[in-house]
């Protein structure tokens, strides 16, 4: 398979949904470690793979990495979650889960709002230009 051919505003999404419903702490990957963020849930193209068969660059989330950490083992972790350059990874080395879960469902809810919106404006005709009023 080539490239990631899934939207990256369903996966978003279903990354919200999966989270809501508690699937990082209800689908652990193994019960002798955590389940991590995107790389376990079915955001990741390689979800429930062991052998991690496909390479992350062909995931649609790179798109979300920066250029400079698309090269890290686990590119996904190093998606700024805000403007101050917050990270997944940043956040297993500071936040408790639930703090790591809450920043990630309000960057997933204010990045699927952002292409909703981006979504919704590039549907929208062009304006017609206007046609000035003539006074008679």
């Amino acid at each position: 398979m080539g490239a990631d051919q899934r939207d990256l505003l369903t996966v978003l999404k279903a990354e919200l949904e999966f989270l809501d419903k508690g699937g990082y702490r209800n689908d652990r990957a193994s019960s002798w470690r955590p389940s991590f963020v995107f790389e376990d849930s079915p955001s990741c193209l390689n979800y429930k793979d062991p052998l991690r068969a496909k390479p992350c660059s062909e995931c649609l989330l790179m798109q979300l990495v920066p250029p400079e950490k698309r090269k890290e083992q686990i590119p996904c972790r190093f998606i700024p979650l805000d403007a101050l350059g917050t990270t997944v990874e940043s956040l297993y080395k500071t936040a408790t889960e639930d703090e790591l879960e809450a920043e990630v469902r309000k960057w997933l809810k204010a990045t699927i709002a952002a292409l909703e919106e981006k979504e919704h404006l590039a549907s929208q005709p062009e304006s017609a230009p206007r046609k000035a009023k003539v006074c008679a």
